[in-house]
């Protein structure tokens, strides 16, 4: 079984009653790049991107950003 990460975007900005746009203004992050992380159509995220996720959220685990999980082929 393979492995892979997961960006957990929308359900941060869920969780923290926040809309993406919103999130971007207060991480300084492109709400583009987040919209990308949110809909599974980015492959890559910068660690200065969470880095200022985790500042913006006052987060301090990574695994509330980012998920290894299972997939199957």
């Amino acid at each position: 079984m393979n492995k892979k990460i997961v960006v957990k975007i929308a359900e941060l900005a869920k969780d923290h009653h926040i809309s993406l746009r919103e999130l971007s203004r207060i991480s300084n992050v492109r709400q583009a790049a987040l919209s990308e992380l949110s809909n599974g159509k980015r492959e890559s995220i910068s660690f200065s991107h969470i880095e200022k996720i985790a500042a913006a959220l006052n987060i301090q685990d990574i695994r509330e950003i980012i998920d290894l999980v299972d997939v199957e082929e």
